[in-house]
């Protein structure tokens, strides 16, 4: 994955609507998976992790593939 496609820290849209605060990229400890750590802007802002390439693909919503998280404020 190029630079450019990378998530930077900040606040991204989840495509169902929620927002999240990437904190970082992260290493699996046994396999070195790089996955994403952010953390629900909402509820009990709980922390998650995702591996990258799945962070970063597209969903299709009626035809048209959109970005599983769009980045609204970059903190960069």
């Amino acid at each position: 994955m190029n630079d450019a496609a990378r998530p930077v820290p900040g606040i991204y849209r989840h495509y169902k609507g929620a927002r999240y605060e990437v904190l970082g990229i992260s290493r699996h400890s046994e396999n070195e998976e790089e996955l994403v750590v952010y953390r629900a802007l909402y509820g009990d802002y709980g922390l998650w992790v995702r591996p990258l390439g799945m962070f970063c693909e597209g969903v299709v919503i009626e035809g048209e593939t959109r970005p599983r998280f769009a980045l609204e404020i970059p903190f960069t």
